[in-house]
């Protein structure tokens, strides 16, 4: 078996993660709750207007406090909605589980013992990192 074989393998086991499965439920769960969806569809039209008003010098901008503060309610509600708090929820999980293959492959890379790497150590990754010492 050639390296991208047990790539597409790898591919299938983390399809196969109950993480993923999760995940993936989640999405589903999203894109049919129609009140999420509903306001998402609202929380994007005031975004544009608030965009329309903020890159046009022409605008009248004595809405724009009230759209700013519409907008940041409407994402307040859609973050607390709980469709979207378990999504996030399984998100994280599974970006958690991306991360440690990410970073096993990576190391191993690099020439590091895939055995004996420690997935939830440093990444190597510095951008995210806040700091070893």
């Amino acid at each position: 078996m050639d390296i991208i074989e047990i790539t597409r393998e790898l591919g299938k086991a983390i399809q196969q993660d109950e993480r993923y499965v999760k995940y993936q439920m989640a999405i589903q769960v999203c894109d049919e709750d129609k009140e999420l969806q509903d306001m998402i569809g609202e929380f994007n039209l005031k975004k544009m207007a608030l965009n329309r008003i903020l890159n046009s010098p022409d605008e009248d901008k004595s809405d724009m406090k009230v759209l700013d503060e519409q907008v940041r309610d409407i994402y307040n509600k859609i973050m607390a909605h709980p469709s979207m708090v378990n999504f996030n929820e399984q998100k994280s999980a599974f970006d958690e589980v991306m991360k440690a293959i990410s970073t096993i492959i990576t190391k191993s890379a690099a020439g590091d013992d895939p055995d004996t790497i420690d997935p939830s150590a440093c990444s190597g990754d510095c951008s995210s990192c806040g700091g070893c010492h």
